[in-house]
């Protein structure tokens, strides 16, 4: 985020996303376990996230530079409680055709580019939702699979697997995950390839399924700037605080591999493999280094050119963000899920993973005409889990004998 105080420059992270190459939205979705109090929920605002200048301000362009302008705040332009007549069939699917909607209707970039929906209805998981919708740039975008409407869809996990499979594999959470993401797609390409649909609405398996040439990678966003801790929050909302807001935010790029392996570990082998080339290498630096620099000497324009270029050339945007390990509250709301994601960015596919108290929640952002079923891959991906926890417990079953 392009966090800066009245009349300060933004950072170079803010600069490029406010190229005309970019017109991200960032998402975040709170699942509550009971009813929205929506003057409790306001008044908690007025004492927290409204001290924080990228809430209060809209960016200004001033000349060749764009700086951050405090403006007066109506949180009845910002809060928004829609009337929800009856209750839906499916209410899970009300809401993940709510959000979906956002992609059609861009915020009003007269006013600080964020909105918070209270939505009192009662999913599978949680009494009440609350979703923030916060525009991450004012490019207007490129024609692409950015424009396109997405489908965003969630599903929940139990992290105690994932830790299992990290203590007794000796690999980071980040390796599952990834070699989790691995399976699960490759599972998914397996059964799209693997079927033909016929005119009499009948299906034929091929027996061979996944085609050879396919080369899926994942662009990963990473800040190499140090992650701040409370202290250092409280000393950036300050009003006279020194601390700088911005983000420094490299990337890299993995290979997906999409081959079909017997053994559901080796996903998780092989994502090891390449998470530990890519903390040796210093990829993430030079392509901060790099941007910054393309920034410095060509400006927001065509630095924002050469980074789209680069991330139109990877297929999926994947994300891994550690949460809070206790369970915390929405302003006195106790909150049961946290699910982020992101559109406006080239990519058909993001794939974030949210870890909370003792669940991990598995994210999609799906451009339909490319994942037509998203479900199904979600389905792909806990199989993947169960698949790979059931031989690690098997393989330390067997060692315990031996």
């Amino acid at each position: 985020m392009a966090y800066s105080r009245d009349g300060e420059e933004l950072s170079p992270a803010g600069r490029l996303f406010h190229s005309p190459s970019f017109n991200c939205y960032v998402i975040a979705i709170l699942g509550c376990k009971t009813n929205m109090n929506v003057q409790v929920i306001k008044e908690g605002l007025c004492h927290t996230l409204l001290k924080h200048p990228r809430f209060t301000s809209i960016p200004v362009k001033k000349g060749r530079k764009t700086r951050w302008t405090k403006t007066t705040i109506d949180l009845d332009n910002h809060i928004i409680v829609p009337q929800i007549d009856s209750k839906p069939d499916h209410p899970d699917r009300f809401v993940e055709d709510y959000i979906s909607n956002f992609t059609k209707t861009p915020l009003d970039i007269s006013k600080p580019l964020w909105e918070l929906h209270l939505l009192n209805i009662k999913t599978s998981t949680a009494e009440s939702v609350g979703i923030f919708r916060i525009h991450h740039s004012l490019g207007d975008g490129s024609h692409g699979v950015e424009l396109n409407t997405k489908k965003f869809v969630h599903r929940t996990v139990s992290m105690d697997d994932i830790k299992l499979v990290k203590t007794e594999m000796k690999t980071t959470i980040n390796d599952v995950v990834l070699g989790l993401a691995q399976a699960g797609i490759t599972r998914y390409l397996d059964r799209e390839y693997g079927v033909e649909h016929k005119n009499d609405n009948t299906t034929t398996r091929r027996k061979s399924n996944i085609p050879n040439n396919i080369r899926l990678r994942a662009s990963i966003l990473i800040n190499i700037r140090p992650s701040p801790g409370i202290q250092d929050l409280a000393d950036m909302m300050a009003e006279k605080g020194k601390a700088k807001w911005g983000n420094k935010m490299g990337y890299v790029t993995c290979p997906f591999n999409t081959t079909l392996q017997e053994d559901p570990l080796e996903y998780v082998r092989q994502a090891k493999a390449t998470i530990d080339r890519k903390k040796h290498s210093l990829e993430a630096i030079c392509s901060y280094a790099c941007a910054k620099l393309a920034l410095n000497l060509f400006g927001a324009k065509v630095a924002g050119a050469i980074t789209r270029r680069v991330l139109v050339h990877t297929t999926i945007a994947f994300s891994n963000v550690a949460g809070p390990v206790e369970e915390i509250s929405f302003y006195g709301h106790p909150v049961a899920y946290i699910v982020p994601s992101v559109y406006g960015h080239p990519h058909a596919l993001t794939i974030h993973f949210q870890s909370y108290a003792n669940q991990m929640t598995i994210s999609l952002a799906v451009d339909p005409t490319i994942i037509p079923n998203p479900y199904l891959l979600c389905d792909d991906l806990e199989e993947s889990l169960k698949l790979i926890c059931d031989n690690v417990v098997k393989k330390k079953h067997i060692a315990e004998i031996i």
